[in-house]
């Protein structure tokens, strides 16, 4: 597929996304969104591809919407895609909603300024590792709008309710070390060690893991992070070792380790996940 405003690579398991739009900045544009979005459903849809890794071309991550258009950017909502009611979806939103349900885990390799949806495009990715030059910024209020791209669901939940409410009141910019001291990423490079750092955990997931159980992982995860009670972990946790148990993939990483040797998992992603995700109210599972 043919991609304009952004590039997808794929190389040794490893699919690279690139916002491409360098002499912008990587502003986001509506073009961007569904190229995003399609390069995700490339990516889920291809065996090869273990992990993704996200980043920017030229010095910057994303500067945050093009603004080109002035004062009327934000007039007619956030995206050409509508609700049922005709009520615009928020674009940055939907490349949310869709790296949350990416099969593959994402790293975030931000190489420069992450600021608006710059930065709450990166929020459900798994791993974010930022360049020294990175600056970040949740600057809506300063633009006359509010939080978008899902943020108000993630950040609270990745830094704490106290650390996103003086950053979004604020719209203040600020920088690599403080992204990591409140655990917004996950560590700070120089720029020409981000992009193989990123690689190399990417390479370290590819090499050792099974495709099909960290599809599934990465969701117990995520879906989680909003359940009220340890039972509803306990309910996916049952029904996921049961189904993975008998897997294939199950019987190969414990032959492998038995025999001393790396492990060959069978299993694949494009051929379906188990649901392990039941009916909190199903009486038969508890």
């Amino acid at each position: 597929m043919d991609f304009h405003d952004i590039s997808l690579e794929v190389s040794n398991g490893i699919a690279t996304i690139t916002l491409n739009r360098a002499d912008k900045m990587n502003a986001f544009t509506g073009r961007m969104m569904h190229e995003l979005i399609s390069a995700f459903d490339l990516t889920d849809a291809n065996d090869d591809v273990k992990a993704v890794i996200v980043t920017g071309a030229g010095k910057a991550f994303c500067a945050g919407a093009d603004l080109s258009t002035g004062g009327d950017t934000f007039a007619k909502g956030g995206s050409d895609v509508k609700t049922a009611q005709g009520i615009p979806r928020d674009g940055g939103g939907l490349v949310s909603l869709r790296i949350f349900n990416s099969l593959k885990p994402v790293i975030g390799a931000i190489n420069g300024a992450a600021v608006g949806v710059g930065v709450t495009m990166t929020l459900p990715m798994d791993i974010r590792l930022a360049s020294e030059s990175a600056k970040f910024g949740f600057v809506f209020a300063k633009r006359g709008i509010v939080p978008e791209a899902c943020s108000s669901y993630f950040l609270p939940r990745l830094v704490g309710i106290q650390q996103a409410t003086e950053w979004v009141y604020t719209g203040r910019l600020f920088g690599a070390q403080d992204a990591l001291s409140a655990g917004l990423i996950r560590s700070v490079h120089s720029p020409d060690e981000l992009l193989p750092a990123a690689r190399a955990l990417a390479e370290e997931i590819a090499a050792n893991t099974a495709p099909v159980s960290i599809a599934l992982s990465r969701q117990m995860l995520w879906r989680m992070l909003g359940a009220s009670h340890p039972m509803d972990a306990h309910r996916v946790d049952s029904r996921g070792i049961k189904e993975r148990g008998k897997s294939a993939d199950s019987k190969e990483g414990v032959v492998s380790f038995l025999e001393k040797r790396p492990a060959h998992y069978p299993d694949r992603v494009s051929d379906g996940i188990p649901n392990i995700f039941p009916n909190w109210q199903d009486p038969e599972f508890f």
